[in-house]
């Protein structure tokens, strides 16, 4: 079926109708909603807000005004258009508030500089382990190892690579100690 035979069947209520329909435009929903919106999580909530409103309000599309596919990506431009709207108007009523009370506005490039100094902190601190160390230390905390998967990587006896964790994790501790 079409989209548009599809959209009138799920005006009457009609949920395998909706599957099928969501199966075909789901796709092109989320694209345009991230294209507009960019953040990925903000627009997996647009699309899925676009979809309910498409099961709601399925019973004022008019065939004769358009094909369904192009209903549906209206309302997933109007939709995403709004939220990025709403994230700016947000975003300088934050700055007004901050204006008025005295207080600086949240500076991203601050942040982001800050971030990168903590990063280079950690290296640092890494850098101060023994090579044993600092290996188990990667495979758990950067790679997402168990320390059970560290030690079967590391061919060691778990215990071992317990025992290089702690010591490791104890001079970072020191080591990063001067950071806070």
């Amino acid at each position: 079926m079409e989209a548009d035979e599809l959209l009138v069947l799920v005006a009457g209520g009609d949920q395998q109708a909706f599957e099928d329909l969501y199966g075909l435009v789901s796709g092109p929903v989320f694209g345009l909603v991230r294209r507009v919106v960019r953040d990925p999580a903000q627009s997996e909530e647009v699309a899925q807000e676009v979809l309910l409103e498409l099961w709601r309000s399925a019973g004022r599309f008019d065939p004769r005004r358009g094909s369904a596919l192009s209903w549906v990506l209206t309302l997933a431009h109007r939709r995403a258009v709004d939220r990025v709207r709403s994230a700016r108007a947000a975003g300088e009523r934050e700055q007004r508030e901050a204006l008025r009370a005295g207080e600086p506005a949240f500076d991203h490039v601050a942040e982001e500089v800050e971030a990168g100094l903590e990063r280079e902190w950690v290296r640092r601190c890494l850098d101060r382990l023994t090579a044993l160390q600092r290996q188990s230390v990667t495979l758990a905390y950067y790679d997402g190892y168990t320390y059970r998967e560290v030690a079967e990587r590391l061919k060691l006896p778990l215990g071992t690579v317990k025992t290089r964790m702690r010591d490791g994790l104890t001079r970072l501790r020191e080591c990063l100690g001067g950071a806070a």
